[in-house]
């Protein structure tokens, strides 16, 4: 595999002289846009933009004199130029596409550049997982820088990965050309309470000069919270209200607030913007987790900087937090994030601010889309056999897997019940008086079962527990080889028959998302590549998982997003209750809990 290499400013600043001096041509001119100019929040009408080796050379009222016979001009026609769209915290693997998939969809949104953390390949494929994914990422069009992911597991002893990653990996990983910095530390407890590991890799990024992701997904802001920014994560994305935006950037760190398929943060934090009256540039956009149906129906960073807009915040204070806020926090405000001289070339042409209709979009100089149309190739890696062979059950699963075994003389049992939140990552810990037939607890109403099935290294293990929130009906059962972070089988169900049908299904396709009613499968998504993603475009895989979404309402399911609610049931970081192939996890206190309370005759 070989690296696509974009010259450095250095390399090219003789160039881009030349052609600022009006001594050589420019290779492109945009001419008579709306300068958006986010160093300065200012609109400056009647500006042209001179490119040279995929880099700005000039900007100001008349390229003209940049310009010689193979000039190629670019009529703005009086749009707004603004810089191509940053995203500050991301996962490709929500949107189940490889890198290359990914930059296929949302280029022609605007996205220009992306900081991504392929911490879920991590757990299923280790650090060569991550090469994988930092090697396609490195032969795009556009910018895709890889976080190191820092924690796999991200609950050490609450969950078995397929892979785990160490300091050295960490320390190996920050000399690899394409990685920006250290993936979210979701460990928070491990730093706030001095982890030699945690504390090895952040000072591994540290010493390296790169940035270290946070992830602080807990309430209190007290001396937890304190001790946490003390260890060195610079950012954090897991704010939900107002007082965590202004915590964060009070203490230095930046606010990544994030606006994905299923996460809407946005409105309830910016306020600390529109309402508090706070300095804006430590607040950042960003999606964390977009599946492929948001962004082809719906669009990417275009989308957050929409939202942000209609939550009431200046349209040029929000593009400044999905452009140079983002590049400056990376150390790439020389770099990207701006229409400036010596900048990646990365322009966006669009008729108006507010709605932000992306008409044309550059990057590096070139035109890549144009209309909502992509006008470059994406190459793809050959991925291995070893990323698309990952699914290993140990043996066929029949419904007998699934039972739950009662105390012995109980008719009843208080269990405790992981509570779906909608639009929300946390949930909520609920118990509930279930029934007992034959000897087995059986769901009730709204609680029907939920199974954690081992797929990494064939142990036939299943965890088996309780989950409310998704009002399904009849017999019927989803699986997900997307389970973050351990990433290995999810099955919801109200029948331990369909249950095991889906698990069963999921094993023999390599890895996806199913769903069964009545014996009969009524939607698949196909993710071979690590049970995670697939190599197909992005309108494919979003037509297979829109499937899904009318499967999982025909069975009862009104959520909004419930796919999304449904794959992150074992993320043993964020509160109350998950579920991990190690039992039942209150992530209040890091603690294991029994799925049935102690039952007295």
């Amino acid at each position: 595999m070989t690296n696509k290499t974009f010259p450095s400013w250095p390399d090219v600043a003789p160039q881009l002289i030349e052609t600022a001096a009006g001594r050589s041509p420019a290779d492109t001119v945009i001419r008579n846009g709306k300068w958006v100019n986010v160093h300065t929040r200012e609109i400056l009408d009647g500006h042209d933009i001179a490119i040279t080796a995929g880099r700005i050379a000039y900007v100001g009222p008349d390229a003209s004199y940049c310009m010689g016979p193979d000039t190629q001009v670019i009529e703005a026609e009086g749009r707004y130029l603004v810089p191509g769209l940053c995203d500050g915290h991301m996962h490709i693997e929500s949107g189940m596409l490889t890198p290359a998939e990914f930059a296929r969809a949302v280029i022609p949104h605007g996205t220009t550049t992306m900081f991504t953390d392929p911490h879920e390949i991590a757990n299923v494929l280790g650090l060569e997982g991550v090469r994988l994914m930092h090697d396609e990422a490195l032969l795009q069009p556009v910018n895709i820088y890889t976080q190191m992911p820092s924690c796999a597991p991200s609950a050490p002893g609450l969950e078995t990965t397929g892979y785990e990653i160490s300091a050295e990996d960490v320390a190996e990983a920050m000399t690899w050309p394409g990685i920006i910095g250290l993936g979210e530390m979701m460990n928070f407890p491990g730093v706030a309470n001095g982890d030699a590991k945690m504390l090895a890799e952040i000072a591994a990024t540290q010493r390296a000069g790169k940035t270290v992701g946070g992830h602080y997904a807990s309430p209190d802001l007290g001396p937890d919270f304190a001790a946490y920014v003390a260890g060195g994560p610079a950012d954090d994305h897991e704010g939900t209200c107002e007082a965590d935006a202004i915590a964060r950037m009070r203490q230095g760190m930046r606010a990544m607030v994030r606006l994905g398929s299923a996460w809407y943060d946005v409105e309830a934090q910016i306020t600390a913007i529109t309402e508090k009256g706070l300095d804006p540039r430590n607040f950042i956009l960003c999606t964390d987790d977009c599946h492929s149906g948001t962004l082809v129906n719906d669009g990417h960073m275009n989308r957050v900087v929409r939202h942000a807009i209609d939550c009431g915040c200046d349209p040029l204070v929000a593009l400044q937090m999905a452009t140079i806020n983002t590049a400056t926090h990376f150390g790439l405000e020389r770099e990207i994030g701006s229409i400036t001289p010596g900048r990646r070339a990365d322009v966006i042409l669009t008729s108006d601010l507010k709605t932000l209709p992306i008409e044309v979009v550059i990057a590096r100089g070139q035109i890549v889309a144009e209309s909502g149309s992509i006008k470059v190739d994406c190459p793809h890696l050959d991925w291995p056999d070893t990323a698309r062979g990952t699914v290993h059950l140990g043996h066929e699963l029949t419904a007998k897997d699934f039972e739950l075994a009662a105390p012995e003389g109980a008719n009843a049992v208080t269990a405790n019940i992981i509570g779906v939140v909608e639009n929300q990552a946390p949930t909520k810990a609920l118990k509930a008086e279930l029934p007992v037939e034959n000897g087995l607890v059986e769901g009730k109403d709204d609680v029907c079962q939920i199974a954690l099935v081992e797929r990494h290294r064939a142990t036939g293990g299943v965890t088996n527990a309780f989950v409310s929130g998704f009002g399904y009906e009849g017999r019927m059962a989803m699986a997900s080889t997307v389970a973050h972070d351990s990433h290995h089988m999810i099955v919801v169900g109200t029948d331990r028959a369909q249950m095991a049908l889906a698990a069963n299904r999921l094993a023999e396709v390599g890895g996806g998302i199913t769903i069964y009613r009545d014996d009969e499968e009524l939607a698949l998504v196909e993710l071979p590549i690590a049970g995670l993603m697939s190599d197909s475009p992005a309108s494919t895989v979003a037509a297979n998982a829109q499937k899904l979404v009318e499967a999982m309402e025909a069975c009862g399911c009104k959520l909004n997003n419930a796919y999304m609610q449904h794959s992150l049931l074992a993320l043993v970081v964020i509160p109350e209750l998950r579920i991990s192939d190690l039992g039942l996890v209150d992530v209040r206190t890091f603690k294991k809990i029994p799925v049935i309370e102690p039952f007295n005759e």
